[in-house]
């Protein structure tokens, strides 16, 4: 699908940033249009059913540290123009030189489709009741299924006061399972879901949605079987894939460039320093073809790139969107995002990765002497500015002298981002992206993101659980 047309001329729309824009160090025309929906079918039944659509631009000038800016729904050259006059105020006073843009490319990572158009809303929420029955009938445990389904298709044009101009469509899917399962009384929950840039049909064949129940099933199974958590200081294993998001949110936002040029991240001023164990290398990439947390080009026009963070446990360099690379003298790294139109651009994470490494997965997991084995991951809290963080586990086992004994119930890792990649002791060779499934807060702003990571296990973390 080719993306709609505009109603006013982007040549026209760049002269006025243009105008705006000088003397000032910096702008861009972020001019948006986008559809989604959502449905949820749950205790048997269809239970909400959602399209929405939006459109609107968000113009900067940016002038030092300062940014002028405005918005509105409205897809007019005098709304522009308006926007424009209030944006000119962040250079009064002012006298810089344009920086150069981003050069235009052709590269897609994703193809121009639109998930809601296709299949039709019979078919959609046919699948999702067809799941549901599949998901009763697999275990005669089950006694509560949750499904949703959503997707949403966005037109992006980005343009620069050079005229430069940046257009594509970024589609975007996820599925979701949820079951309960009850057994002697005791009821367990669990999920699993999938999603990224393609067309629904790559998530909703029945291989696809059968292997998710068959997860959530097994990980609701198995803490049906779970024991209280004991509590103290002890070996931890992470799992692969998903586990990252302890990567993600304890280290991740800490090596993002604005924290960085405030001085406010504990990694700030420690380019070329060891932050990290030796064989711990941490990429961010967002020029994955399909991947949840991918773009062809930031919302700035920077194409993403594959930007390495920490290498051999060295610290790098840092995720940047073009204001903080420039006031830093450094180079974007097509990380520069915003949830909307509406919304302030700022540097964000992508697909936040650590590289596997030559330990089989069964031997870390034996080499723990007393220890958690954690495989799958709820929610967490980080302090961006101190690095520690406390998450809980949806799925993890206790094991002593090489052998799980037991699963438990509700245990949470409480640690420190930067001392935890000091003491990684062991890195796996079974490295795995998530699902699809992530979603990263900053500043009130979510956008789509992707982890991933191998096994690796981490020689202390103080476990929360029953004492």
């Amino acid at each position: 699908m080719t993306q709609t047309s505009l109603p006013f001329d982007l040549t026209k729309a760049s002269e006025i940033l243009s105008n705006a824009a000088k003397g000032a160090d910096d702008g861009d025309l972020f001019v948006e249009r986008s559809r989604s929906e959502s449905f949820v079918f749950d205790d048997g039944r269809l239970k909400s059913a959602a399209f929405d659509t939006d459109q609107g631009f968000g113009l900067r000038v940016v002038a030092g540290e300062t940014t002028g800016s405005g918005y509105a729904s409205e897809l007019s050259l005098e709304a522009i123009q308006r926007a424009a006059e209030t944006a000119a105020q962040a250079k009064r006073g002012y006298s810089g030189h344009l920086a150069t843009g981003p050069t235009p490319t052709n590269r897609r990572l994703y193809e121009p489709i639109d998930p809601t158009s296709a299949p039709d809303f019979t078919m959609k929420t046919g699948l999702l009741a067809e799941i549901d029955a599949w998901a009763r009938a697999f275990d005669p445990r089950v006694v509560q299924v949750s499904v949703s389904l959503a997707g949403s298709h966005k037109e992006v044009d980005i343009v620069r006061p050079d005229g430069a101009v940046f257009s594509e469509v970024r589609p975007l899917v996820r599925l979701n399972v949820s079951v309960t399962l009850e057994e002697n009384g005791r009821r367990e929950s669990a999920g699993a879901g999938a999603g990224g840039r393609a067309a629904y049909e790559d998530w909703i064949q029945p291989d696809r949605w059968q292997a998710m129940v068959k997860r959530a099933v097994k990980k609701a199974s198995v803490n049906l079987q779970s024991i209280p958590t004991p509590a103290g200081q002890m070996e931890v294993v992470l799992g692969p894939g998903w586990p990252a998001v302890l990567l993600h949110e304890a280290v991740g936002h800490g090596l993002e460039g604005d924290f960085n040029r405030k001085g406010t991240s504990v990694y700030a001023g420690r380019i070329g320093e060891q932050v990290a164990a030796k064989g711990v290398t941490v990429i961010d990439d967002g020029s994955i073809e399909r991947r949840r947390g991918s773009l062809s080009f930031d919302d700035e026009g920077t194409p993403t790139q594959r930007t390495v963070l920490i290498e051999d446990g060295i610290l790098k360099g840092y995720m940047q969107d073009r204001m903080n690379a420039r006031l830093m003298g450094q180079a974007p790294t097509g990380n520069g995002r915003r949830e909307s139109y509406e919304a302030a651009t700022m540097p964000r994470m992508t697909n936040t990765v650590m590289l596997g490494g030559d330990k089989d997965p069964d031997e870390i997991v034996g080499s723990i002497k007393r220890g958690l084995w954690a495989v799958d991951f709820g929610g967490g809290q980080v302090d961006i500015t101190s690095g520690n963080f406390v998450f809980q586990c949806t799925e993890a086992y206790l094991v002593e002298n090489g052998k799980v004994v037991a699963p438990v119930k509700n245990a949470t890792l409480i640690g420190h981002g930067p001392t935890v990649l000091q003491d990684v002791t062991m890195i796996g060779n079974d490295f795995a992206m998530d699902d699809g499934v992530g979603v990263c807060g900053k500043a009130g702003q979510s956008v789509p993101v992707g982890v991933g990571q191998p096994t690796l296990k981490v020689g202390a973390l103080t476990v929360g659980g029953a004492g």
